[in-house]
């Protein structure tokens, strides 16, 4: 536990009074689960992406699970994302008995390289998909994925974890394949604390991942247990998971969406004042400039041999002066569960390791005062000094 009063975190959510009100107003309620108000966080998250369903979960992993079932992805398949993303994209796809193949990533916007994945589509006829996923809120090259798409005749699966609420091209990132998953995990752009929301214009995936999120039972509990008729039978139509959202976290969604894109303008704002107070820097090399952009991750690289110091030692530098910084993301062929059930090797996706030797984030969140803003960057500026090689 941190005791420095005056140290700023990585990540806070930003919540108000509104959100408290509304989970109030749930614990009044006397319903706490899955209810009415995951049914409106629903209504109003679709209207607001323009889909044609959304489906509240208790996780962005849970939703990228079931929409992979839905798809009909099972053992042997095989599913190509990136090594440079969180576990979940691609554990998701070992829940089901399927295997991740990993592509390479664009050097500078750290995403999924659709030339990369090209070459393993070439490579192997037989897989089934892609996940890209929208690093730090960068939208990925969606126009190549969906050439990718109708080329291969696969399913494309947009992990948009990071990027609500940016649109590309009059589209919301997330809503542009056969299906998305949003995070709204309690560093998100959004939040409810855990959960996240899966939209796809699939109605006949959309049904089978609303079952398949509550045991497969055909009935919401909410449904059974508030009609005023005898409703207390149902059918298991199959084998399936626990992954509704209460009514409580949806409670604080709803309130958080309106919000959004206030929150977005503050992100963009506190980047441009990153790139402003450090784009002169020469030992820094600063993410992209990218005008739609959710900022989720602001994620400057180490230039090596600018410095004395490595990142590690900078990160520790800048973490003694009061500054939360994260680093995104360790690689997932070097982790040793997909290391050693793949033969994965280090040197096997070259730019997707020298952005993980070279990349920190620093924090990026609505709440954030000018204050700590100054701060941020005079440590930034304090600790490249330091370490300034000598020539």
């Amino acid at each position: 536990m941190n005791l420095n009063t005056d140290f700023i975190p990585f990540a806070k959510p930003s919540l108000g009074k509104e959100e408290e009100e509304a989970v109030i107003r749930v614990l009044r309620s006397g319903w706490l689960t899955t209810g009415a108000e995951v049914k409106k966080f629903e209504s109003e998250f679709a209207s607001y992406t323009g889909t044609a369903n959304a489906l509240a979960v208790n996780s962005a992993t849970s939703g990228l699970h079931l929409a992979l079932e839905s798809f009909g992805i099972g053992p042997g398949d095989k599913i190509v994302t990136s090594s440079y993303t969180f576990t979940s994209t691609a554990e998701v796809i070992r829940y089901l008995g399927a295997d991740p193949v990993f592509a390479d990533i664009n050097p500078e916007t750290f995403n999924l390289s659709p030339l990369e994945v090209e070459k393993q589509l070439q490579k192997d006829p037989s897989i089934k998909g892609i996940i890209p996923v929208h690093i730090g809120g960068h939208p990925c090259d969606m126009e190549s994925f969906l050439e990718l798409k109708e080329k291969y005749k696969i399913m494309l699966l947009e992990d948009a974890a990071h990027s609500f609420p940016v649109k590309l091209n009059g589209k919301f990132l997330g809503c542009m394949g056969d299906a998305g998953v949003f995070s709204f995990y309690a560093t998100k752009t959004i939040t409810t604390g855990e959960g996240g929301m899966i939209v796809t214009n699939n109605n006949e995936a959309a049904k089978r991942m609303s079952v398949m999120r509550l045991h497969g039972i055909d009935r919401e509990a909410w449904d059974r247990y508030t009609s005023e008729k005898p409703a207390w039978q149902y059918s298991i139509v199959d084998a399936g998971f626990k992954y509704n959202m209460p009514d409580t976290a949806a409670s604080i969604g709803r309130e958080q969406l309106k919000k959004a894109a206030m929150f977005l303008e503050k992100r963009k704002k506190i980047a441009d004042f990153y790139f402003k107070e450090l784009g002169d820097l020469d030992f820094l090399k600063l993410p992209e400039q990218q005008d739609n952009h959710a900022w989720h991750l602001f994620m400057p690289r180490i230039i090596a041999d600018k410095l004395t110091a490595g990142r590690d030692e900078f990160i520790e530098n800048l973490i003694n002066l009061g500054i939360g910084i994260s680093v995104h993301y360790i690689p997932l062929h070097i982790m040793p569960y997909y290391k050693n059930k793949y033969g994965c090797k280090p040197e096997d996706f070259p730019e997707t390791l020298k952005a993980y030797n070279a990349v920190f984030s620093l924090p990026i969140y609505p709440d954030l005062t000018e204050e700590q803003l100054e701060r941020i960057v005079s440590s930034v500026k304090k600790t490249g000094l330091r370490f300034r090689r000598k020539i």
